[in-house]
């Protein structure tokens, strides 16, 4: 039982905690899902899977993604960059290599034929173009290897594939060939980026002079490389991905048995020290263990017990899992989690430590449930950190292998939340929208290929029976791109070479083929039995009683929405000074400090001034002080909440008429003033028209068009409060003001409050809304092309089905959302919280008062135009399109910024 908090001593204005209360209660035994229900939820996501894959092949195919939103496909080099995350395209169709095992487990083997075929015939991979070394091996080379696997498995069944002879196979080794030059370096760790037709270091690849890469990017090779060398005969590929873990495995920082983020690929310094199990690092730990499962090499399985022994020790803190320095790994690195964690629950599943895995996944699902999505990063008090959500499957992942060991139907439950998670909020005609955040349900015009490889695959299995599998999965090892590998490979007579010299380096026009001796890689005294915890990977059945976890579950879930009952103090007598209260406690009194000491709270300090407060249960003296310790981390929990300024999160503009649907939502600015969205449980619906003048600063000339709807207003002129009583006079609604910078957008500007005018703002009774310029042209393109076009103001995307409630489904909608539901679906704010208290705000301009961040009080002057300090990274800045006002609609919504990648953040989120 523990509790984090943080806070400035001088104000406590600042405070981020998590409050766990572990009290155990008792739970009714939950009933098993029926065989019906299960076969019914398994084709569910058969169907779902179609509408994906479908929709790839007839509106993206040969691109390498989907971009379900204009329903095309996302080509590099003809849509705006978005930086690292395009490096995993290649012009190599990545969604249907990245497919092709899905195809056959979901029993498609005759469109696996077709797709294979197709593979065969379209794809190149000698195309002049800079990829990413991680991203190309776990997607590409994995789907290869994955879809020879399977093809390999068809054939010898005798009915399909009669025909093949390798050709996947081959083309991966063509593959692996293209790569290695990007382990032409000192150390042996992988460039980061490699030219598929150049390699890397010449002038004409483009690469080469990066110095730094991610611990996971260079750790997470050995599965595909092993496999290719032991499927081909050639070693090549084995030995630099061993020579790469043995490097990052000789720069573990040694007293805690910890790397680090990113690592210099020259020298091995440590780029950055903190050390975690999400982005960066999380498939560094998960190849350890997989490849002694793999390849039956013990010294893995004795790396990954040693780095395992001081994860638990430092950074698991069940549920949390929370990032620390590597070399003083009692110091806290950040106050957030990112959503990649969420493979470690299956990890520690195969490693056999269940326990923590069900408290860290059950964390998860109700941050899950709390948000619709689990967001990109989150923070210790499960509020919105990153409110993106580009539709990762991790957590499903770990959904599986628990109901896998545990055979417990919650899991089946958790599987059925997540499926109409999917169908309800990230389902467009065209396929799945990735979540550009969670809070308002908007989406981005994105559908990465994992979606395909892995979310498919995992949902499958949770509700598909073995008999109606076509292959027993337990032969079958799954890479962290979830392609499968037999695990006959383990026994491979492939020669397995030592690593080459530090100096050596690898052409790809002439690769040396290795001596078959094999010489051992490690001598007798590293490998020290007393290392070993010989723990074997465990899927079977690890607990026969359903109800053992909801033990651990229970607490969890009552801590993360806040219900669970605090109970009566009953003081023991004798206890001497009375218990420290929040309001008297200050951070620099020794008697104070002695006080939280005794109730197992300790207090660090932070270089940028802020104080942490931890507590440990445990380490209280008796449990009568860990009770008032706990008491007083919630008192001062309520004194700084207190203390603190109400903020509005951004808001949500739908648009429902013909063709949307309410398919498209709009992150839009929040006012001060005005109706409170939040509040109301039916949102504004109304048609749009744009005011006269369109400035809105003076009473309009157009009020009896303007009654009785929602008016489009532009920014600048006037106080947004002013354009607010002149629109509420003509009789509107609503409002939406739409900023006149041209090219800006909620991708690149964070959003901000509009305030008020200086006087009371109490008069003004209608919504008003800010868009930025893109947003804003999608919406002013629809009326031009539509005429009439409806919208629903609010303070989240609404269910589609509960829009139309009372209402029949337009005909194309039922076409494109699957089985609707006949009982009324609740709206999704009944459900989730908004995180009112991250709002993204922006710097405040002299000259533009208005722009308040925060509801932080303003001097009210004349708003005379564009004022926002948008600082975005300057490459990251869009091109302005000088004729955007011809675009249509679907060109206006093409040319959406998509978000800047949510972990380029982590290189500057310091403490």
């Amino acid at each position: 039982m523990w509790t984090v908090l943080w806070f400035r001593p001088a104000t406590m204005s600042t405070l981020l905690f998590s409050l766990l209360l572990l009290l155990s209660t008792l739970c009714r035994l939950g009933q098993s899902m029926s065989r019906e229900e299960k076969l019914k939820l398994r084709n569910q996501v058969v169907e779902m899977f179609d509408h994906a894959y479908s929709n790839y092949m007839d509106h993206a195919y040969p691109a390498d993604e989907l971009m379900p939103l204009t329903c095309r496909g996302r080509v590099r080099g003809l849509e705006p960059s978005r930086g690292d995350v395009d490096d995993a395209l290649g012009m190599f169709s990545l969604t249907l290599i990245d497919t092709l095992d899905t195809l056959v487990l979901l029993n498609k083997t005759a469109e696996f034929e077709a797709a294979v075929r197709r593979v065969l015939k379209d794809v190149r991979l000698d195309n002049d173009v800079v990829v990413s070394v991680f991203e190309t091996n776990i997607r590409v080379l994995g789907g290869l290897l994955g879809g020879h696997s399977m093809a390999v498995m068809l054939k010898d069944a005798g009915h399909y594939m009669q025909w093949y002879q390798d050709e996947l196979l081959h083309m991966a080794k063509d593959l692996g060939l293209r790569l290695l030059p990007a382990f032409n370096t000192s150390s042996g760790l992988p460039y980061p980026r490699v030219n598929l037709k150049h390699g890397v270091r010449g002038p004409e690849s483009r690469t080469g002079t990066e110095t730094d890469t991610c611990t996971a990017c260079a750790g997470t090779i050995i599965l595909e490389f092993a496999a290719l060398s032991r499927f081909t005969g050639d070693p090549v590929f084995e030995v630099h991905a061993r020579r790469a873990l043995n490097f990052l495995w000789e720069k573990r920082q040694r007293n805690s048995n910890l790397v680090g983020t990113t690592i210099n690929i020259h020298s091995g310094e440590w780029v950055r020290r903190d050390s975690g199990v999400g982005a960066g690092i999380d498939s560094y730990y998960e190849y350890l263990l997989k490849a002694y499962i793999l390849l039956g090499d013990d010294l893995f399985l004795q790396r990954f017990n040693i780095h395992y022994a001081s994860i638990m020790k430092y950074i698991s803190q069940p549920p949390l899992l929370l990032d620390v320095h590597i070399h003083k790994p009692l110091l806290p690195a950040r106050t957030w989690m990112d959503s990649l964690l969420a493979f470690f629950p299956g990890l520690q599943v195969l490693k056999g430590d269940i326990r923590p895995a069900i408290e860290t996944h059950e964390m998860l699902y109700q941050v899950t449930k709390k948000h619709n999505f689990l967001p990109e990063a989150f923070t210790t008090d499960f509020r919105v950190h990153w409110a993106q959500h580009p539709l990762r499957p991790e957590f499903a992942e770990s959904t599986y292998f628990l109901y896998k060991a545990t055979k417990d139907p919650y899991y089946l439950e958790v599987g059925r939340t997540v499926l109409d998670n999917l169908n309800r909020f990230a389902r467009v005609p065209c396929g799945f929208a990735a979540m550009k955040d969670v809070r308002t349900g908007s989406h981005e015009d994105r559908m990465d290929s994992f979606f395909l490889a892995e979310m498919f695959k995992y949902l499958f299995l949770l509700f598909a029976e073995e008999e109606e599998l076509p292959f027993n999965v337990e032969d079958y090892i799954f890479t962290t791109e979830a392609h499968l590998l037999p695990l006959s490979l383990s026994l491979s007579t492939a020669p397995r070479a030592p690593s080459p010299p530090a100096n050596s380096t690898v052409q790809a026009a002439s690769l040396p083929h290795l001596s078959a001796s094999v010489k051992s890689l490690w001598s007798e005294e590293e490998l020290d039995d007393s290392n070993f915890d010989w723990t074997c990977p465990n899927t079977r059945l690890l607990f026969p009683d359903p109800a053992f976890p909801r033990n651990f579950r229970d607490p969890i879930r009552s801590a993360v929405d806040k219900s669970c009952p605090r109970p009566a103090v009953h003081r023991e007598p004798g206890m001497g000074r009375p218990p420290l209260r929040a309001q008297d406690f200050m951070a620099n009194n020794p008697d104070h400090l002695e006080l939280l000491r005794r109730m197992g709270v300790s207090l660090i300090h932070l270089k940028d001034g802020r104080v942490q407060l931890v507590q440990h249960a445990t380490q209280a003296v008796s449990a009568v002080a860990a009770e008032d310790g706990m008491r007083f981390m919630q008192e001062m929990m309520e004194l700084s909440s207190q203390q603190q300024k109400e903020q509005l999160p951004p808001r949500a503009v739908q648009i429902i008429s013909h063709p949307f649907f309410g398919r498209v939502v709009l992150t839009a600015g929040p006012a001060q003033f005005g109706t409170d969205l939040s509040k109301s449980i039916t949102g504004v619906r109304g048609f749009v028209t744009v005011a006269e003048p369109y400035s809105g600063c003076v009473e309009l000339s157009n009020a009896a068009f303007v009654q009785g709807r929602i008016a489009l207003l532009q920014r600048g002129q006037c106080m947004f409060a002013e354009k607010a009583r002149h629109i509420m006079k003509a009789g509107a609604i609503g409002g939406i003001v739409i900023d006149d910078n041209e090219g800006s957008s909620s991708d690149t500007a964070p959003l901000f409050q509009m305030a008020g005018d200086g006087r009371n703002t109490d008069d003004v009774t209608l919504p008003l809304l800010f868009l930025f310029y893109k947003e804003g042209n999608i919406l002013l393109e629809a009326l031009k092309e539509y005429r009439e076009v409806e919208v629903l103001l609010s303070d989240k995307a609404r269910d589609r089905a509960s829009i139309f409630k009372g209402k029949p489904l337009p005909g194309i909608l039922l076409e494109s959302s699957g089985e609707v539901q006949e009982e009324d679906q609740t709206s999704p704010t009944s459900s989730a919280t908004l995180d009112r208290s991250h709002v993204s705000t922006v710097e405040l301009d002299e000259s533009d008062p208005e722009l308040a961040p925060d509801n932080e009080e303003v001097t009210p002057e004349e708003d005379v135009g564009p004022a926002i300090k948008r600082n975005p990274e300057p490459e990251e800045e869009p091109a302005v399109d000088k004729d955007s006002n011809s675009k249509s609609v679907k060109a206006m919504m093409a040319d959406w910024r998509e978000d800047l990648e949510a972990f380029q953040q982590m290189e500057k989120d310091e403490l």
